[in-house]
């Protein structure tokens, strides 16, 4: 999904020495942003964003609207241009990108070919699943959804061998929900039991479009709850999800086999058109035995209706305006509060971007991204690392054998920016003018088939796990890399007008974030070989876990809307990403302005604008319903806390806005995180 809030790790930042589409920038930190009659001692997020969050609403097709939304949204505008230009061009040579990019785009846009259309071009896979009258013909379908990439009940694709990082492997992981998460189905609350009967309401409705008559639309709907409910029940939550050896487990062919007996997985995989090859890893084994359960027991009539809705739900967007309109009823305006749907052309740019990215990739570097940019951000980003370096280093609680692992991987970190060295190859996949929904079938099994063909051959160390376009970065255990696209590598990260105490506030604090990922608690069970393995003393990791818990416990605390409160044990990775990026790029501030006459900028003090910096990037407004969807299922804590709970942790913050103990941007020293 697209919020801005999802980022799997934020994101380090970036160097255009300008906006990369040329919009017009503001004051780097505009004291018109500050609410005055907040004390910084008291709430500084208040402080910093409360006169900007007076004046921006939140625009009408948004969940949200805060400086990473600006930023995105700038950042559409730019791409929108792009496709435009590309669809002009009729006459492209076939399987350029300008070919691909254009005529994608063009079938995107064709909504008067959709709404003639209906539900015609799922007519002939719906038509497969009436079909189904044995157990066999049931996998074989689960199969070929899963090439489209209709991941019910399960998804399954290649990735890295947890534990032996050179080798590739199939994956199996839990799926096949049309909630947000499973604790949507076993909740008992009112608010909980409303949304399902909402979600009830919606499914019904889908039903319809796809042919069913109004009692057998509701009837249907049921049997669906009813079973995506067994598949919750069978579950892992979030929280047991980010422990990576809670979801590893290889096993040979023959034990997946006894796991799962009424599943004969060869047929599966030769429906997909991908071997069946082991071991495998499978994510959540209990899962796995509920999905057998239901193979083995459930009626093959409820089984159809299980996967025409998840068909029907996975299309909606790519038909006609009805089912675009219920789809947007139910998972925008109900479940996040959105009133009104984003135009179309945005919508289009969504399914080129995630469809053939690199293609779109390429069109947009070679108008927006320059070799300079890229050289800016990795002097940025070796800056960092060094500060890092003399952290560990010098850490009183660490052990010197455990540092010695530790600047092995701090060494050893990949490191990505822009775009990739090599584009993808595109060749063997059809782009063309018809309709949309056939061109993004056809991305999806060329992209199964281009993910199952990595089997047997060397880790591609080049490969990209997001476009080049995209606002966001993520840091990588099993290659150890930090990779930063080009859609991210501008302001309001870096301003090369602006002086070090913002640029360190915000494009050093999320290279720190970003490299600090690499020890959170997930990313330290891995080691500098991307291999999980246990590399700390006991002593060591019993001195990390106090440090962390006493940040989990800290968020718990948090209030984010009504009565729900943060979730510390989910979010607990990105926090301690916040604390520890925001620690090391101070330490780097420090020394950018050793030796150097230090002035005030607008009354204020380096280390104030420092402080300021990253405020401002989180300054948001959210709607209710989308903050609940949220704490239930984003890793990321709500932007408030993003500013307030690390800097309440750091005396240096203290230190710069004459906070003291007893204030509430001052933790007790008790109960104070420090790490790095």
């Amino acid at each position: 999904m697209p919020s801005r809030r999802l980022v799997p790790v934020l994101a380090l930042a970036l160097v255009l020495a300008a906006p990369a589409h040329g919009a017009t920038q503001s004051k780097p930190l505009d004291p018109a942003n500050l609410d005055k009659t907040v004390q910084p001692t008291v709430d500084f997020y208040q402080y910093a964003n409360g006169g900007w969050r007076k004046t921006h609403p939140i625009p009408a097709d948004q969940t949200d609207w805060g400086g990473f939304t600006e930023l995105f949204e700038n950042n559409v505008a730019a791409l929108h241009g792009i496709l435009e230009e590309a669809a002009a061009q009729k006459n492209a040579a076939k399987g350029s990108p300008e070919q691909l990019v254009g005529d994608f785009y063009a079938s995107a846009m064709d909504s008067v070919r959709a709404d003639l259309q209906g539900a015609q071009p799922i007519h002939d896979e719906l038509a497969l699943i009436d079909a189904i009258a044995t157990r066999e013909a049931l996998l074989d379908e689960i199969g070929r959804l899963e090439a489209r990439g209709v991941r019910a009940p399960f998804g399954v694709g290649v990735q890295q061998d947890a534990k032996n990082s050179t080798v590739y492997r199939i994956h199996f992981s839990q799926s096949g929900l049309g909630l947000p998460d499973r604790d949507y189905y076993t909740k008992d609350d009112e608010a909980s039991k409303k949304l399902r009967d909402q979600y009830v309401a919606h499914v019904t409705k889908m039903f319809t479009l796809i042919g069913d008559s109004p009692a057998d639309a509701a009837a249907h709907a049921q049997k669906v709850l009813t079973m995506e409910t067994r598949l919750a029940m069978g579950s892992m939550t979030r929280v047991q999800r980010r422990d990576p050896n809670a979801v590893y487990h290889m096993m040979p062919l023959d034990s997946v086999a006894l796991l799962t007996p009424a599943i004969a997985w060869p047929r599966v995989f030769t429906a997909m058109g991908a071997p069946f090859e082991g071991p495998v890893n499978i994510g959540q084994p209990d899962f796995f035995r509920t999905v057998d359960g239901l193979v083995r027991d459930v009626p093959l009539a409820d089984w159809k209706t299980y996967l025409r809705w998840h068909l029907a739900n996975a299309s909606a967007d790519l038909l006609s305006s009805d089912f675009v309109n219920a789809n947007f009823d139910f998972y925008s305006k109900t479940l996040n509060g959105v009133p009104a749907l984003q135009p179309r052309w945005k919508r289009a740019r969504g399914y080129v971007d995630g469809s053939i990215g690199e293609a779109l990739g390429q069109l947009y570097v070679k108008k927006y991204f320059t070799p300079a940019a890229k050289a800016r951000a990795l002097e940025m980003i070796e800056n960092m690392r060094a500060e890092l370096k003399d952290r560990i280093e010098h850490l009183a609680w660490m052990s010197d054998a455990t540092k010695a692992q530790a600047l092995r991987k701090l060494a050893a970190f990949g490191v990505k920016i822009g775009y990739p060295d090599t584009w993808r190859d595109y060749s063997a996949l059809t782009i063309d003018r018809g309709t949309l929904l056939d061109n993004v079938v056809r991305a999806q099994r060329f992209e199964t088939a281009r993910n199952f063909a990595k089997l047997g051959k060397p880790i591609d160390r080049k490969e990209w796990n997001m476009t080049p376009p995209t606002v966001n970065a993520y840091y990588n255990a099993r290659r150890n890399e930090i990779v930063f696209p080009a859609g991210i590598l501008q302001p309001p990260f870096f301003d090369v007008n602006a002086d070090d105490a913002v640029n360190y506030g915000g494009m050093g604090a999320v290279i720190g974030h970003e490299m600090t990922h690499g020890f959170d608690d997930q990313g330290r069970k891995s080691d500098a070989d991307g291999n999980l393995k246990d590399w700390w003393t006991p002593e060591d990791a019993a001195q990390y876990t106090q440090r962390a818990t006493l940040v989990q416990q800290q968020f718990d605390g948090y209030v984010a809307v009504d009565t729900m409160h943060v979730n510390g044990k989910l979010t607990l990775g990105e926090n301690l990403a916040d604390l520890g990026g925001l620690n090391v790029a101070y330490g780097a501030l420090q020394r950018s302005l050793k030796d150097k006459k230090v002035e005030k900028i607008d009354g204020m003090t380096p280390e104030q604008r420092f402080f300021l910096s990253w405020a401002q990037i989180w300054r948001e407004n959210v709607r209710d319903e989308a903050m609940k969807v949220q704490i239930n299922t984003d890793p990321h804590s709500p932007g408030h806390f993003r500013v307030n709970g690390p800097f309440s942790n750091m005396p240096e913050f203290a230190q710069a806005y004459g906070a003291k103990e007893g204030d509430p941007m001052v933790r007790p020293e008790a109960v104070r995180a420090k790490i790095w």
